[in-house]
Order: structure tokens, then C-alpha cells, then sequence
């Protein structure tokens, strides 16, 4: 017999060292004669509880009800009854004496009468938990009365424990039985181990153990006495002395005190059934208990329920009990949002609730529900996550990153939702610095370019921000591959004012990763086209712009100069004093197509932030735009409708930036482009290079010149001259009235590919600029001017005719 009941509760009997647990330090109570203690798994340190029962033989009353009790937790399963991992029964010898110990092995729990006191609730809030474990309890007790028959014969305070999740759990089965009450032939006591039972918790029939008046009773008499001793007990914070006291009310709260009264009714058959507490006691209807009780049932709910919940959830958990709030619904809403039965709403009540954790607990409990949501094909979740993720994305390693969230993230650059990709844009300034070089160079920025030309002008404006703040993370030879082709080749010569806008601020930002040359040959050409931008914001930003980085030159050149170096061609800026000559006189004459009062006010050119200033600018960068704001054509420098190559620094403006790129694999491939424009045509700058010839100085003194003669209006010939050539125009469009301050054309030049346009009478400088592109033109015949002018030298010429068309 001994044998089949250590078959029975699992034990081996070799010795404590075969049990596969460690255990720690007891509780200071437990029920009956059991210790509760504290202890972990051997195998994986898992917390787990270990009860034990020790007894000098194994004929020892208390051993053989505690028999009892191992076998009814092991075969009693109830989401509110003490869970059983594991049992053993171990006999040792103490000095001798053989001693005979039962071990229980369950989930991690605590005496609800220390985890009470370790909570500390009060009022309102200490109510509603109260409520909620008695809620847990009463089903249990009605699980074991009506649906099993099952007595359980001594529910108390200390009959009750409390998981890591703040759930209440009855335990302490030894007097467990099964209600034989319709057996009127049965003789003897129902309960077998009823004298476990402390006096105080016995109901009058028990007590005189008058079983044939219990077996006339209600299956859930015993037990609802119970449910009356351990309300007392929770509610006067003392444990039960004696039956009378029962009748002290004081502490019972108003809502719960007629069921309490019910519940500990003289007469058994009149006791109130504990299902029935459940149902119609006021005291059960709170926020918290309706809060756990909807979670609990979630998959039963509709889409709209789901939706309505939720969206109310996160002002909820604000007023219940925070302990509850972060130990029980965290783990239930993380686990609804794991497993697809939560609406995307809740996401923001799972990261509200993960707020008030610490860095530690956020990762163990939040973070691993995060990342498994990134694999979600859900879109509402994805852009529940990218909108939030300022909140988390510190908390977030490297590793996690690059591995984990990084693949599922990218795949929203090619999202068709223009929404979704710009959140998916801006969520990278939080990812990016966790990124490896390898993953953002071979992924990254190729997304990146294709973005850059985008269809949604506000994506290709916050493609280049979010380049300009990123620039720091990438190394040394990425950002001299991307950085100047991005910002010079496609975001300033888009046409979206802040996305040209941005483009200036981006090169300010990152003046520090360019070299002399670079800024010399490619910045600066690039930046002085935007001083005459139709935008002001742009023209302002260009100014600047240009401020920042003729310092940057003007500093190398100090520099090169005090160590006694040669500038030319080391420092990449001619020290010609005609070219020196010829800058300040074009960036003067810019600079008066502006009043400085039209400049709006922008931040520092140096700042690293890269936030636009206009309100235009704003509002199409920092605000997720689902309608981007579009430019009208008739803002543009030029109205070409296929985009050309540039062939000189100030024709920038003139094209338009194409509405799909021809080539979608990064950068690499401009840099080639750029590479080749220089080879061919010295990136715009071929008209200048006879600046270096031995004689400049005729042109500009003609040109100079020109400007000084006085400005009168002609009057008009009846017959208008025609210029000498084998292209002939129509004779109304002949007549060039400025004719007479316009520099000469060169004799011996070839003829120009170039057509002129005709002059604006109210532009005294339209014979010195390029002329409209929307106007209809002639071939530029070799001998256009009136009368006979000395020939001018063919730089003077080539400057006057490859001014930009944009007009001024």
C-alpha cells in the first residue's frame, strides 16, 4: 500500500537530492502544517513554489491527507486553482529517527495575506482589487460545488495565494471530497479529513457534525460559509479567532454586506450559492473587474468592441491600481497583441502601460512583444509601431535591430501607401545609428535613392533631411559616394521649394565632410543658382548658404597663405584676380534682385538640425502629409518638359527634376554621371576656363564698360536692321533695342547653336542676360549689333550669350 501512494504523488524516495528544484527560504505562513517555500528550477532557474508536509511515519494523519491533496491538485484543473508541476515524497534519517517529508511542487505564488501587505492598496483602489480576487475565488469554489460535486471544506485567508500576476488561486485540497449527498444509506462523515478544519471556520452542522443534516444541505453550504469566514478575514485584516466574531460587520463594505450576510446563513439550504455571488452582487461591478474580465473574453468580442475598448484603455489604466495595471493587463494586452486577437489601437496602451516600467522590465516584458509585431503583415500595427517608436527605440540593442526589425521595416520604403512610407523614412533617424555599415550601404541608401525621387514631394524632402542627419553614421567613403551627389545633383534642383530648401540646410549641416575642391567645383556653383530661387525661403537659405561656405574658402586660403603655399591649382580656387573679380561682381549683382525684407528668417546655416523654417517648409516636412502640397509649373525656373543636362552652374534652375529616376540602384551611378559632366564639360564651368588665358582683362573692360554708357531708348527706324547671316528670322523679330549697349560679337567666332529671344523693354539688362525659355527665338547670327564695333575677345561673348535663361 505504502508503495502505490508513492507511485501516486511521484516520488522516487532516494533522498532530496533526486527532487530537480533548489529550495530558498520559507514563507512566514501556510496552511495547516505545510511550509510554503520559495525555489527555482535545477534546469533553468525558472522561480517556482515548493510545499512540504514532513511527518515521523508514513501512517501519519496529516501525511495521508496530504496524499490526498497531492492527488486532487494533480487531477483538479481550473484557471483558478493552484497549478501542479510537480510531487515527490522523501524519506530521511535525522540522528537516527526516519522522517518522512511530501513535496509540492506549483507555479510561483505568494500567501495572499503577504502579498497584501507587500501592495499597500487603499480606498477605492484596494476595493476593486479585493473585488477582483474574490471574483477569481467565488468561481473557483462554484467550479469545485456545482460543476464537480466536490466539497473543498475549509476555504480561508490562508487557503488562497497569489501568482506573479496578481491572480488569486485557492489551494490546500487535503480535505477535498466528493458531496455523496444523495446516498441517504451512506453512513459515516462525508468529510474524512474534516478535522484539519480549524474551529473557528466551521459552519453549526459541521462542528456537530451532523451529517445527515449536511447531506440534506446545498453542496455549496460548506464552502460558502467559507467564502463568508474569508471575506471577513480580507476586509478586518485579521485572521479568524473565533466563529462570533463573524458577526462584527464594521469593516464589510455596503455593496457586499447583504451577500455576506447570505453567505453565512444559519440555515444551510438558505445560504447564498456562490455562482450566484458572482452574478448579482453590486460589489463585482467595477472598472477593473469589467477591464480583465473584456480582456479575458477578448476573442469573443467584434472588431468594433475591439476598437471602442481600446481606444478608451489607455485613459483607463490611469485610474486603476498600478500594480495591477503593469503585473495583469500588460501581460494579457501583450499577449492579445501577440497572438493577432487585439486591434491595432492597443498598441498605444501597450506602450502607455510600458512607460511606467523600468528600463530592465521594459525590455523582458514589452520589448519581445515589439519585435515580433514588426513580422505582423497587418498594416495598422506597422504604423502603429513607426509612430511610436521614439518611445522605444532606445531601449532597442543593435543586434535586434540590424537582425530582427531592420528587414521587416525596409520593406515599407516600397510600400504603396505614401503614408507608410514616410513614416517609414522618418522612423530610420532612430534606427539608423543601429545599423551596420554593411546594411546601411547595401540597403539603406539604396532605398533612400529611389525615395529621393519619389512622386510625394514631402518624402523627397524628408529623404533629404533624414540624409543630412544620418550623415555622422556613415563612414568616410560613403559620404563622400552620396552626400554631394544627393544634396547638389537631385535635391537642389527639385522642383519643390523646401525640398531645394532643405538641400541647402542638408550642406550646411554636413560642410564638415567636404573638402576645399568639393566645395569649390561643386558646392558653391551648385548653391549660388538658388540666389535668385523664386522662393524666398530658398533664396534666404541660399544666401546663407553661400556665406558659410566662401568662409570655409576664405579660411583655407588664409590658412595656405600663412604658410607661405601656393593656392592655385592645391586650394581648387583659381587666385586669378579676374576671377576674384568676376565673383564678387556676379554675387553683388544677385543680390540685388532681392530686398532683404523679402528673406524670411532662418536658423543658422551651420546648425545640424535640418528642420525648415518657412512655414511652407514645415508644414511639408515635419507633418506626415497625406496630400502633399504641389508647386505649380509657373514657379519654375523653366517650363522644358524633359529634363537636360546641365552645361553651365547658373542653368541649375532652369530644369525640372524628373518625375521617375532613371536609375534606382543609389548613388553610385551619379557619381559617374558627375564624373563624366566634369570630363565633358568642367561641370558647368567651361565658359569660365578662358578666364586663365594671358589676356582677360579686354572682356571684362568691354564688359564694364558697356555698363557704364548711358542707358537711352531708341527710337524705332522705319526699316529695321537685319544681322548679316545665312539664317534669316522674320523682320518683326529683328529689332534689337538695347543693340547699342550690348558687347560686340566676335568676328572670327564660329556661329553659336544658341537662338535668341526677344527683349524685355523694361529690362535694361536684357541685352547681358539669357532670355526667356518660353520664347520663340532665331538663330544668334555672327554679326548681330548695330554699326561697326571692334571685335570683342570670345570669353567676353560666351559669358553674355550662356547666361542662365531663367532671367532676372
Amino acid at each position: 500500500m505504502l508503495k502505490f501512494l508513492k507511485e501516486v504523488v511521484g516520488g522516487s524516495g532516494s533522498g532530496l537530492k533526486d527532487l530537480p528544484y533548489n529550495i530558498a527560504e520559507p514563507y512566514p505562513c501556510a496552511w495547516g502544517s505545510w511550509l510554503h517555500s520559495r525555489g527555482t528550477s535545477k534546469d533553468d532557474g525558472s522561480a517556482v513554489s515548493i510545499f512540504s508536509l514532513s511527518g515521523s511515519s508514513a501512517q501519519d494523519g496529516h501525511l495521508v491527507a496530504g496524499r490526498n491533496g497531492v492527488k486532487r491538485l494533480r487531477t483538479v484543473r481550473h484557471p483558478n486553482i493552484l497549478s501542479f508541476l510537480h510531487s515527490a515524497e522523501i524519506e530521511t534519517y535525522d540522528a537516527g529517527t526516519p522522517k518522512v517529508t511530501i513535496y509540492i511542487v506549483t507555479e510561483p505564488v505568494m500567501p495572499l495575506s503577504e502579498k497584501v501587505k507587500e501592495l499597500g492598496l487603499k480606498g477605492t483602489q484596494r476595493d476593486e482589487y479585493y473585488a477582483w480576487g474574490l471574483h477569481q475565488i467565488a468561481k473557483a469554489v462554484s467550479f469545485l460545488n456545482n460543476d464537480c460535486k466536490l466539497v473543498h471544506g475549509n476555504v480561508c485567508l490562508d487557503s488562497v495565494v497569489v501568482t506573479q500576476t496578481l491572480d488569486w488561486k485557492l489551494h490546500a485540497l487535503d480535505v477535498l471530497s466528493e458531496f455523496d449527498g444523495s446516498n441517504d444509506a451512506a453512513s459515516g462523515q462525508m468529510l474524512q479529513f474534516a478535522w484539519l478544519v480549524g474551529t473557528q471556520y466551521k459552519p453549526v452542522e459541521l462542528a456537530k457534525s451532523d451529517w445527515a443534516a449536511i447531506k440534506k444541505s446545498p453542496q455549496w453550504s460548506i464552502d460558502s460559509w467559507g467564502m463568508g469566514c474569508l471575506i471577513y478575514e480580507l476586509f478586518s485584516g485579521t485572521k479568524l479567532a473565533k466563529t462570533e466574531e463573524l458577526r462584527n460587520t464594521v469593516s464589510i463594505p455596503k455593496s457586499l454586506l447583504p451577500d455576506y450576510q447570505r453567505l453565512l446563513s444559519s440555515m444551510p439550504s438558505r445560504r447564498l450559492n456562490t455562482s450566484k455571488l458572482i452574478e448579482n452582487s453590486e460589489y463585482f461591478q467595477n472598472k477593473l473587474v469589467d477591464t480583465i474580465h473584456f480582456m479575458e473574453i477578448l476573442s469573443l468580442k467584434d472588431s468594433v468592441e475591439k476598437d471602442t475598448f481600446f481606444r478608451k484603455l489607455p485613459n483607463l489604466a490611469e485610474q486603476l491600481p498600478r500594480p495591477i495595471v503593469l503585473k495583469k493587463l500588460l501581460p494579457l494586452l501583450a499577449s492579445s497583441l501577440e497572438f493577432g486577437s487585439a486591434a491595432a489601437p492597443a498598441l498605444t496602451a501597450l506602450l502607455k502601460m510600458g512607460s511606467w516600467l523600468s528600463v530592465d522590465e521594459f525590455q523582458a516584458k514589452v520589448l519581445p512583444t515589439i519585435v515580433k509585431l514588426f513580422a505582423s503583415n497587418d498594416r495598422s500595427i506597422r504604423v502603429g509601431l513607426l509612430q511610436h517608436i521614439d518611445q522605444y527605440g532606445e531601449s532597442l540593442s543593435a543586434q535586434m535591430v540590424d537582425e530582427q526589425i531592420y528587414p521587416h521595416v525596409a520593406t515599407g520604403f516600397s510600400d504603396t501607401s505614401a503614408f507608410l512610407r514616410e513614416l517609414t523614412l522618418k522612423s530610420m533617424l532612430t534606427l539608423s545609428p543601429k545599423l551596420s555599415q554593411r546594411t546601411i550601404s547595401g540597403s539603406l541608401l539604396k532605398h533612400l535613392s529611389k525615395l529621393q525621387v519619389d512622386e510625394e514631394a514631402t518624402i523627397r524632402t524628408n529623404t533629404t533631411i533624414l540624409l543630412g542627419n544620418i550623415a555622422t553614421h556613415l563612414n568616410e567613403g560613403t559620404r563622400k559616394r552620396v552626400l554631394i551627389n544627393a544634396f547638389t545633383v537631385r535635391a537642389l534642383r527639385d522642383t519643390f521649394p523646401p525640398a531645394r530648401g532643405a538641400g541647402i540646410m542638408a550642406l550646411c549641416a554636413t560642410s564638415s565632410y567636404y573638402d576645399i575642391t568639393e566645395v569649390a567645383t561643386r558646392i558653391l556653383p551648385n548653391v549660388v543658382v538658388l540666389t535668385i530661387d523664386p522662393d524666398s525661403d530658398v533664396r534666404t537659405k541660399a544666401f546663407q548658404a553661400v556665406d558659410q561656405f566662401l568662409h570655409i574658402a576664405k579660411q583655407y586660403y588664409e590658412k595656405t597663405n600663412a604658410a607661405d603655399t601656393s593656392g592655385g591649382a592645391g586650394m581648387g580656387i583659381s587666385s586669378n584676380p579676374g576671377n576674384a573679380s568676376l565673383l564678387g561682381w556676379a554675387m553683388s549683382s544677385l543680390a540685388l534682385k532681392g530686398k532683404p525684407s523679402d528673406h524670411a528668417p532662418v536658423a543658422s546655416a551651420s546648425s545640424s538640425a535640418l528642420a525648415p523654417t518657412s512655414s511652407s517648409a514645415s508644414s511639408a516636412v515635419d507633418t506626415p502629409s497625406r496630400a502633399p502640397v504641389r508647386v505649380s509649373s509657373t514657379t519654375d525656373f523653366a517650363e522644358q518638359p524633359a529634363p537636360v543636362r546641365v552645361s553651365s552652374a547658373t542653368d541649375v534652375a532652369e530644369h525640372h527634376v524628373p518625375t521617375s529616376p532613371t536609375s534606382t540602384d543609389g548613388w553610385g551611378e551619379l557619381e559617374n554621371e558627375i564624373g563624366e559632366e566634369h570630363e565633358n564639360v568642367k561641370d558647368g564651368w567651361d565658359d569660365l576656363e578662358p578666364l586663365e588665358e594671358t589676356k582677360p582683362t579686354p572682356a571684362l573692360a568691354n564688359i564694364q564698360a558697356a555698363l557704364r554708357r548711358p542707358v537711352s531708348q531708341p527710337v524705332k527706324q522705319a526699316s529695321s536692321l537685319q544681322p548679316k547671316s545665312t539664317r534669316m528670322s522674320s523682320k518683326n523679330e529683328d529689332d534689337d533695342l538695347w543693340g547699342a549697349i550690348a558687347a560686340p560679337a566676335p568676328k572670327t567666332a564660329k556661329a553659336l547653336n544658341l537662338k535668341p529671344n526677344v527683349t524685355d523693354d523694361n529690362d535694361p539688362w536684357a541685352a547681358i542676360a539669357a532670355p526667356a525659355p518660353t520664347t520663340k527665338a532665331k538663330p544668334l547670327s555672327a554679326g548681330r549689333g548695330r554699326g561697326a564695333k571692334p571685335a570683342a575677345p570670345k570669353l567676353g561673348a560666351q559669358r553674355i550669350n550662356r547666361t542662365s535663361s531663367s532671367g532676372m
